[in-house]
């Protein structure tokens, strides 16, 4: 009897999926069921092996015995190809792909294509992509930022069963052309702005025989030398040629490559992700599978299109029919188009919701005592309502928070973050003063995107969730960095995931390829994490950048970056450390306004903020700042810098210092700041200048 009723509680999790084709050891009877499934709130709890293993698999409350692998409503969808005829067939004239028009120099309000539109674009460009005698499989670079020409070559390249290969316009000319070459890229589509930098470097890209150049006028595009055998023609030309010629599509299937997709990783060269169609349908279809859209819902598209983050959200706008309006092109103005816009979905990365909730903080401060009074009233009165349950009294968005909803355009209901841990503080703040749900998620570009999410109803943060419905996850034990899965109140290790969202390998590197993923099919994704009660993912810390100090305690950087982070003084950090040396010391890129007000404060007399950060007492005020950041997170002893130096610089993709995700590149910074670090050791040595004054 209490297997049966155990039975009954894991299928009412259940969600049909007549397509789960992804092979699993478990089976849904109830002989099997009821011994091999352990309810953890949002998560189920599996042995890995059925004979007597590890109870320490995690899968989706939603899916607990069989992975998902097709939306459940639409198990005919395999492909994205059959995703976007799908949608095209049921939102023929519905908004699909918008964008500001100028009018006389102004730019105006959205104009819109539907998807009838843009299916009829899509057929043309990949019939012109045929007429020019590219064969399927053939790889297809697009090198331009987020407009509606890069959806439509995308969706080209999935009826005709092209490759994509995103061309990061971040990573630079040397980096585009090695993935150019790489990939053996036939035809790069680009914009006029993209074009110089590629003809001035066509005999270092054999392989491409036609460039396609977006929102360029026909009679305006320089020709190459005939002896390159390169063509060169615009957007609008290849769509004309395409239509005289339209051919019937090239449907490929699930396992087919739908896109190869580079990531920089903080070291060496790009590494090209390979991912399947059934990847992309898996993992959308996985992580959406609570969530409520419909064509009435708006969002806005200004993330990065080379980045997996932006490409899964793409294709789940396509499943549910949202109107995908796009930025300028220009972050600096990304509010104005916010304004115009007024879309109901955001998704975004902490760098801008930390500068969202500065900005907020600081507009509330200067506002003067009574204002700020009334915004602290409403604050805590909607917060404290939230905390209980219970609904909060619509007179504080009608008397503060409306206006500053009005800073998204005034319709947000929802505020996805990824790419890197959102404060809780943060989600908080967020979640008061723009009344919509806030959730974070946590993926890579091995996984197609999503591992886990805070389920809809989940009101807790400080943790990435639950799995997808679309993989299962287990924590590995990492011995040298101390944790293991006997680890009190909670098992923590390396974060390792399985499912049909896992990548099918580095393109053209085996090495890399087998040491990311073991015989198992695990991918092991050198992030460090922990299971909360309630079957939540925390992710606590990074493995693969962990280095040795002299003393033999291992370091794991980020970690400790990321607790500086919160300190006043500090606008970005980097920490260095390695096995001559028995402590750590930091390169910190100051917030020059908090570094001006100490000195106001403490009547410091100086000509320029260089001067200021040269001062031993400005650094001995941000090392003790930090000292107190750090206490407050109880970082180990050893984890503490003993030495600062401040630099007004910040860390950027353009001095080389950043990956195109924001993550420092440690090797580069190491060399960057090589002497600085070096007179930080002999400081901390004695044999250098004091970092205190007396």
């Amino acid at each position: 009897m209490d297997h049966e009723r155990r039975l009954k509680a894991i299928e009412g999790h259940l969600i049909p999926d007549a397509s789960a084709h992804y092979s699993s050891h478990l089976h849904p009877n109830p002989t099997s069921a009821a011994h091999f499934v352990s309810e953890q709130g949002y998560s189920v709890v599996l042995p890995e092996k059925l004979q007597a293993g590890k109870w320490n698999v995690y899968r989706s409350a939603h899916s607990p015995l069989s992975l998902i692998t097709r939306f459940p409503d639409h198990p005919q969808i395999a492909t994205l190809h059959d995703n976007f005829v799908r949608s095209v067939d049921t939102f023929r004239d519905y908004k699909y792909l918008g964008t500001r028009v100028r009018v006389d120099g102004t730019v105006g309000e959205y104009k819109w294509m539907t998807f009838g539109e843009a299916g009829t674009a899509r057929s043309a460009i990949g019939s012109g992509l045929i007429y020019h005698g590219f064969p399927k499989g053939s790889c297809i670079g697009l090198y331009f930022i987020n407009r509606p020409e890069w959806i439509i070559v995308d969706h080209a390249c999935s009826a005709y069963s092209y490759i994509s290969v995103p061309l990061y316009d971040t990573l630079g000319p040397d980096a585009v052309q090695f993935i150019v070459n790489h990939a053996l890229v036939q035809v790069i589509f680009c914009v006029p702005q993209t074009l110089n930098p590629l003809l001035s470097h066509l005999s270092d890209i054999p392989t491409v025989r036609l460039i396609v150049v977006v929102g360029a006028i026909d009679d305006q595009i320089p020709s190459p030398p005939s002896s390159a055998g390169v063509q060169v023609v615009t957007y609008s030309k290849l769509l004309n040629q395409g239509c005289s010629n339209l051919q019937p599509f090239c449907p490929p299937k699930p396992d087919d490559v739908a896109t190869i997709c580079y990531t920089s990783g903080t070291t060496g060269t790009p590494k090209g992700a390979v991912l399947t169609h059934g990847n992309f349908i898996a993992s959308v279809a996985g992580s959406t599978i609570d969530e409520q859209f419909n064509p009435s819902d708006v969002y806005i598209s200004y993330l990065p299109l080379a980045h997996i983050y932006e490409r899964a959200n793409q294709v789940m706008t396509v499943y549910f029919g949202i109107a995908v309006g796009f930025y300028q092109g220009d972050n600096m103005k990304l509010m104005d188009d916010l304004a115009a816009l007024r879309p109901t979905i955001f998704c975004s990365v902490p760098r801008l919701y930390n500068r969202i909730y500065a900005g907020i903080v600081s507009a509330v401060k200067t506002s003067g005592g009574l204002r700020e009074r009334i915004f602290n009233a409403a604050y805590n009165a909607k917060r404290q309502a939230i905390l209980h349950g219970k609904t909060p009294s619509p007179m504080w968005d009608r008397l503060v928070f409306n206006k500053i909803k009005e800073r998204l355009g005034g319709r947000v209901r929802l505020m996805v973050s990824g790419a890197s841990p959102l404060s809780p503080d943060i989600m908080e703040f967020l979640k008061i003063c723009f009344g919509a749900r806030v959730t974070e998620g946590y993926g890579m570009t091995e996984t197609s995107c999503v591992i886990s999410r805070i389920d809809v109803g989940d009101n807790l943060s400080g943790h990435v969730g639950s799995p997808s419905p679309a993989c299962e996850i287990k924590l590995v034990d990492v011995p040298e960095m101390k944790y293991t899965s006997d680890d009190q109140p909670n098992p923590r290790g390396e974060i390792c995931v399985r499912g049909p969202i896992i990548f099918q390998g580095y393109y053209k590197d085996e090495a890399q390829t087998r040491e990311a993923i073991d015989e198992e099919g695990w991918l092991h994704t050198g992030d460090i994490g922990t299971w909360l009660p309630g079957g939540r993912l925390k992710i606590i810390d990074r493995k693969k950048n962990i280095f040795k100090l002299a003393q033999g305690e291992y370091i794991a950087p980020e970690k400790i970056e990321n607790v500086y982070a919160k300190c006043k003084f500090v606008a970005q950090c980097f920490v260095y450390g390695d096995s001559l040396n028995s402590s750590l010391v930091a390169i910190v890129s100051v917030d020059p306004d908090a570094l001006k007000a100490w000195a106001d404060s403490e009547g410091i007399m100086y000509n320029d903020l260089q001067q200021l950060c040269n001062d031993p007492r400005a650094r001995a005020a941000v090392l003790a700042e930090m000292d107190a950041v750090g206490r407050n997170a109880q970082l180990r002893g050893f984890e503490f810098v003993k030495a600062v130096t401040l630099v007004l610089e910040p860390f950027t993709l353009e001095n080389g210092l950043l990956t195109p995700t924001f993550k420092i590149k440690r090797p580069q910074a190491k060399e960057y700041f090589a002497k600085p670090i070096s007179d930080m050791y002999n400081e901390v040595s004695g044999t250098g200048p004091s970092q205190k004054t007396n």
